[in-house]
Order: structure tokens, then sequence, then C-alpha cells
């Protein structure tokens, strides 16, 4: 079945069905008088509200606060009171507190991090971040559906049957194409090479 337009669809149940981009979510949000955060899991949330009768509307832009005077960072130390970022001052605090070296920011970490801002929540500390690390604690997730073209591609070139195909990216990319736009599972399967063979 392909995708239909959004304005046609009846409920949460057969939006979900489908597979859409970050960018389509935003364009939708906005259109729609919606807020239109930027991380996938929030747009599907505003979406899920909308399709329940409820509205979520854009919030005002914060205020920006003038650059950090926090010199000294602890874990008691406020994100945003600090203006964090992913720089090497705050990526060698995270090194001290885990004794890693060449420590990196997990993906959960990032999202966090962005939620938090964008949330203007002040009560997050430092401490709190690095309990995201260590899977202590969460506040947002990454949205791993993003990954699902990726999972996809690197699928569909693992499978020998698609060697017979000179350039496979571009191959892949077509099948992707009418999986994405389906309601069927966005994984790909040699069944979906047997369906579809003919077309791409």
């Amino acid at each position: 079945m392909e995708r239909p337009e959004f304005d046609s669809i009846q409920d949460y149940a057969e939006f979900s069905k489908y597979y859409w981009y970050r960018e389509e979510l935003i364009r939708i949000c906005k259109a729609h008088g919606l807020a239109a955060p930027s991380g996938k899991i929030e747009l599907y949330k505003v979406i899920e509200a909308y399709f329940s009768g409820e509205k979520i509307l854009p919030q005002k832009k914060p205020i920006k606060r003038k650059p950090s005077k926090v010199t000294e960072l602890t874990l008691q130390t406020g994100l945003i009171e600090c203006g964090f970022t992913f720089g090497p001052r705050f990526r060698e605090f995270f090194e001290r507190q885990t004794g890693e070296t060449r420590f990196k920011f997990n993906v959960d970490m990032v999202a966090t991090a962005k939620a938090v801002k964008e949330n203007g929540d002040e009560s997050f500390t430092l401490g709190d971040l690095l309990d995201i690390y260590y899977g202590k604690k969460t506040y947002v997730t990454y949205d791993k559906s993003a990954l699902q073209w990726n999972k996809f591609v690197k699928d569909f070139c693992a499978d020998p049957a698609t060697e017979v195909y000179p350039d496979r990216l571009k191959t892949a990319a077509k099948l992707w194409k009418i999986v994405r736009e389906s309601d069927q599972e966005k994984v790909y399967t040699r069944d979906l090479l047997v369906k579809y063979g003919n077309t791409i």
C-alpha cells in the first residue's frame, strides 16, 4: 500500500505504519500550527497528541542567557548554567569522571542535552548527564528509527543475491523508496527482492 497524504490519514495507528523523514514531520507540524521540536521522538509525540485531539502548540523561544561565568565544573553544575557543549572542556570533565581516555558522548547523552536546552530545564546537572551515560537514568532516548535506512542498505548489500546489480546503493535506494512509502516493515528481506525485482 502506498503512503497516503498526511491529511487523509485517519488515526495515529495508520500514520505509524509509514516511514516519515524528520524534515517531513517538521513540515507537517508547522503546517498544522503545532510545536515542531527537532527530535523525531518528540515530533512523533506531537503528532500522536494531534490525532488524539490535543494540539501541542509551539513555545516561545527562551531568552538567550549571557555567556557562562562558571569556572569550575562539578557533578552538581547545571547543564544550562555552565553553557554545556560537546567541546573539549566538557569532554575532559567526563574523562576525569569516568577514567576513560578519549571519552565519547553517546547518542542518548546528545539527545538529552538537546532536550534539556529546548525545555529550559535548569535543574538538570552534569551529574545527571553522567547517569545517562551509565544508563542509570533516562531523560530522552535517541531515535534509533533514524538508522533504519542505514541498516536496510547494509542488509541489502550483504545479501549475495544483490551482487547482480551494478550500482547496489542506487538499487537499494529504489527498493527503500518502495518500502518507505508502504505500510510494510522497514527492513530488508530477500522477499522484497523477489517481489519488486522487476520494478527496481
